[in-house]
């Protein structure tokens, strides 16, 4: 089984003075704005690294009540946010890391049951894995 989804930028103009707008296929995200300044500034408006957060926080809380469901337990409430690190080194910037805070409500679960079940939620979430995923591309010059 293969599920495709699309997300979509448009950039125009250089690094520092240029703009852009992100789209998702379902239209959730229609022409939001983002820039360098939001970017790199801390300026108001959107960015690919909370994009990325958004996605793992949602991703791993829906893994982690399928794990907690196969245990046969059903939280009331999942609570994740993901931090995403953005570093430059010599070699330019990368996102060195994703910090995960979780809190969860979940009756008749005791403590080492919930941190087997975050722990293997951290491992099996697809986003999770995407870190480590083969990347491809098609690039093509239009005139």
């Amino acid at each position: 089984m293969s599920i495709n989804k699309t997300g979509s930028a448009v950039w125009q103009g250089g690094l520092k003075d240029g703009k852009g707008q992100v789209s998702t296929q379902s239209g959730v995200l229609k022409d939001v704005p983002y820039s360098f300044a939001q970017r790199f500034e801390g300026a108001a408006g959107s960015n690919p690294e909370e994009l990325i957060g958004a996605a793992h926080a949602s991703c791993y809380s829906m893994a982690l009540s399928l794990i907690l469901g196969e245990a046969g337990l059903t939280p009331e409430r999942i609570a994740t946010q993901a931090t995403v690190t953005l570093e430059q080194d010599d070699s330019g910037f990368s996102i060195s890391a994703v910090h995960l805070d979780t809190v969860a409500i979940i009756p008749g679960a005791d403590e080492a049951t919930f941190k087997e079940a975050a722990d293997n939620a951290k491992a099996g979430c697809p986003v999770s894995k995407l870190l480590n995923a083969t990347i491809t591309l098609n690039a093509r010059l239009d005139s």
